[in-house]
């Protein structure tokens, strides 16, 4: 007896530290319900056009993201800025077909229903194109920190572009916040930070 074809093809990935399973031809109601059935933030789904790729992120991805977050968010507290924090929110769109949690997202002065600023941190490759799920959904900038390091994409003409620095915090040093991502010692990282800013000049205005 031949067993019937799978209705959607999977395809595993041979990442060790954050499995990833690919499904194909997955139709949007059955996206929506699995991602509002499993609840948990130890899943991960993006989906992008009937495919959806579903990961576990490792200890090493949940401590680097949750670092550059708390260095943003400290810094905006000390200098005063606005910040609106959304973590890992599920965000879609049915006519653009896409959908996901960035790894951390934000908003600067006002609250809206898509995030100014989404925050991927890299560990190993994704399948699924995020950054095509980003613009569909109209995330103006992705900020990408990689081995150390720290890229930002600005949404330019319905394409991400690579740029300088932040548009929307261009007070924020990017590179500083990913070196001290790497610090073993949250705590001292964070306070050595702080005091960086403390002693720092305040910008006018």
């Amino acid at each position: 007896m031949v067993s019937a074809p799978s209705l959607y093809p999977l395809q595993a990935s041979p990442g060790l530290d954050e499995p990833r399973v690919v499904l194909r031809n997955v139709p949007w109601a059955t996206y929506v319900v699995l991602r509002d059935t499993v609840d948990s933030p130890a899943v991960r789904m993006t989906y992008l056009q009937g495919t959806l790729e579903i990961m576990s992120p490792s200890r090493r991805h949940e401590v680097t993201k949750k670092l550059i977050a708390r260095f943003l968010e400290l810094f905006c507290l000390e200098r005063d800025i606005r910040l609106f924090a959304y973590g890992s929110t599920t965000f879609r769109n049915e006519a653009k077909e896409r959908g996901l949690e960035p790894d951390e997202c934000y908003c600067r002065d006002t609250d809206r229903d898509v995030p100014d600023v989404a925050i991927e941190v890299v560990v190993t490759a994704a399948v699924v194109d995020k950054l095509d799920v980003y613009r569909g959904l109209g995330v103006r900038e992705v900020w990408i920190f990689q081995d150390g390091k720290p890229r930002v994409l600005t949404l330019d003409d319905d394409e991400y572009r690579p740029v300088g620095k932040s548009a929307i915090f261009p007070e924020v040093n990017l590179d500083r916040i990913a070196t001290l991502a790497t610090e073993s010692d949250q705590h001292a990282a964070l306070t050595r930070f702080r005091d960086e800013l403390r002693a720092a000049p305040k910008p006018a205005g």
